[in-house]
């Protein structure tokens, strides 16, 4: 008997992640599915008050790891309300080091950082290779290319249980998590060299030039395999490559899995799956011909780069990315032309349209949640248990470590009330998606999202939500199939009827 198959939005989901080993991949994900749904690209150096209109479709990046996109309801008028949902774009990981230079007893070791909350040992054994942005010369100029190297070049060995037989498995992750690349007598019969031999061509060739650097070359600091290796995928010589920010990754392609193909075994589900669907289910809300041609509200989905370390920087939800962006779309003009204006109508007072489209926005901070753990079951709360595939879970804290509140309870369940059916759904209803609740233990410490952060900023009304996951921070995650298409259901509809429930729910 064969199993049930997996949904399509799921196995979407996993052509995305698959794509997105890094921040910069996901934002290019993101942007080929943005431009597919007819989403013009614009960009913040620009002006924006003649370029943007009622009924447009926009989005723009910062440091190619952030993402904003938004569509222009065609009653949209300065000061209007703007529906939100915020995730972030990484996963704890490591990073390859500036100088990332080893060799150990015969062996090539690269030097790595880690990055984030990872669970480290998690990354021990694994088929590892690279991917990231490069920074390379061409015609005089300096540009951005991105790399993924899909054959496994490196690996963090364990140690076997002959020579420790220690019960807990320890290790330091300064001297102990360095992966090998390969055998130094393998590298030197490759450039057919001996062991003798002390120069690189690296190092001949900048004699040769006598060219003043103020660093040592990538080819000096790092592997000259290793940036050959790069080079190659970014479409340069290695003289071209100025610097990267490279970081590893698990070759072991997302897969559906369980008897009845119900999990999804993935890295990266924190926050990749949250930020996949909030690019589905704001296409999904304005994929038919006429989705704005009522709507006096804005629709924007936000994933930012850094949420893993706090979130403060240039491309993080602490930046000014949202706001500043949030304060020139307040200020947008309407679609209205001065025939159609009547004299009993005030133009609107531009000083503080900002200030109104913040008092009555909403934004979904969107984060993975804690599935309950079969094997740790005690770990969570007694009677706030998520299980995978019931449904995406409201994430509650009295501590406001989430910035969920009543009212956005009342607001998220009406929009899942009216959300369409997913196709695994038992329910014999034509509409409506589940939700679950979640707090955690008073004995245990809760994380947090870009939510708090945000909502303190902007003084946007908020809520926490995220699809339930097991081994948070692993190298390898396990979530819901059909969560998958429960977010994307839930969000469409957020943005379908945020105009009309806000409007409703009203607290000053």
């Amino acid at each position: 008997m064969s199993p049930k198959p997996a949904s399509r939005s799921a196995e979407d989901f996993l052509s995305f992640v698959n794509a997105s080993p890094t921040p910069f991949h996901a934002v290019k994900s993101a942007k080929l599915r943005l431009e597919k749904a007819g989403f013009k690209q614009i960009k913040e150096r620009d002006s924006w008050s003649s370029s943007l209109h009622p009924g447009g479709k926009y989005y723009l990046t910062r440091n190619g790891s952030s993402i904003v996109a938004f569509a222009i309801g065609q009653k949209w008028k300065p000061g209007n309300p703007i529906g939100m949902i915020g995730a972030h774009t990484d996963s704890p990981c490591l990073r390859i080091k500036p100088v990332s230079k080893r060799q150990s007893d015969g062996f090539i070791q690269v030097g790595v950082e880690t990055y984030g909350g990872g669970l480290w040992h998690t990354w021990f054994d694994r088929d590892l290779s690279i991917a990231g942005r490069v920074m390379v010369k061409t015609d005089g100029a300096i540009e951005q290319r991105l790399v993924k190297v899909d054959r496994p070049i490196l690996r963090v060995p364990t140690l076997a249980i002959h020579l420790d037989r220690r019960e807990n498995f320890q290790f330091n992750q300064e001297t102990q998590l360095f992966p090998i690349a390969g055998l130094v007598s393998a590298e030197l019969n490759r450039q057919g060299k001996t062991g003798e031999e002390s120069k690189d061509k690296a190092e001949e060739k900048k004699n040769d030039d006598g060219q003043f650097e103020p660093l040592q070359t990538p080819m000096d600091r790092h592997h000259s395999y290793i940036v050959e290796i790069i080079a190659e995928e970014a479409g340069v010589e290695p003289s071209e490559v100025m610097d990267f920010e490279i970081v590893l990754y698990d070759t072991q392609k997302s897969v559906i899995g369980g008897l009845n193909n119900e999990l999804i075994f993935s890295a990266r589900l924190d926050n990749l799956m949250m930020s996949f669907c909030s690019v589905e289910g704001l296409v999904s809300s304005v994929s038919p011909p006429s989705a704005l041609d009522k709507d006096s509200t804005i629709r924007l989905i936000a994933l930012f780069d850094h949420e893993e370390i706090g979130s403060q920087t240039a491309q993080g939800a602490h930046s000014n990315l949202l706001p500043s962006v949030i304060r020139r779309l307040s200020v947008l003009p309407s679609s209205e032309s001065e025939s159609d204006k009547s004299y009993d109508k005030f133009e609107p007072d531009y000083s503080t349209t900002y200030e109104q489209t913040l008092s009555t926005s909403f934004l979904i901070s969107a984060d993975m949640a804690h599935s309950v753990h079969p094997n740790y079951p005690a770990k969570a709360e007694s009677v706030h248990r998520p299980e995978m595939n019931k449904g995406t879970v409201i994430k509650i804290n009295a501590n406001a470590r989430y910035a969920t509140n009543s009212p956005g309870i009342v607001l998220l369940q009406e929009a899942a009330r009216r959300a369409k059916k997913a196709s695994s759904s038992i329910s014999s209803s034509t509409h409506g998606v589940p939700l679950q609740l979640f707090v955690v233990r008073n004995d245990s410490s809760c994380g947090s999202t870009i939510g708090p952060m945000l909502s303190a900023a902007m003084g946007t009304r908020t809520l926490d939500l995220g699809n339930p996951q097991l081994s948070m921070h692993s190298i390898r995650e396990t979530g819901g199939v059909h969560d998958v298409e429960y977010a994307i259901n839930l969000f469409e509809s957020f943005f379908e009827n945020f105009e009309e429930l806000e409007a409703k729910i009203l607290v000053d």
